[in-house]
């Protein structure tokens, strides 16, 4: 029913990436890359609060 596909080469899948995405950067030398510094995660929430001072909030 159906004709077999023909399968590619690798050298062919490598020039069609080629085609397709480009030559990549040159690599990043160890020392032309920055270094990175923990910092604490970002507070997105306000801090917890004790029952009484909820009660105030909500009135209750």
């Amino acid at each position: 029913m159906s004709e077999p596909r023909e399968s590619f080469t690798d050298e062919e899948y490598a020039f069609l990436r080629h085609v397709r995405f480009g030559e990549l950067p040159p690599r990043v030398a160890p020392e032309d890359r920055a270094t990175s510094t923990e910092t604490e995660p970002p507070r997105d929430r306000p801090e917890p609060v004790g029952e009484q001072e909820w009660n105030l909030r909500a009135g209750g």
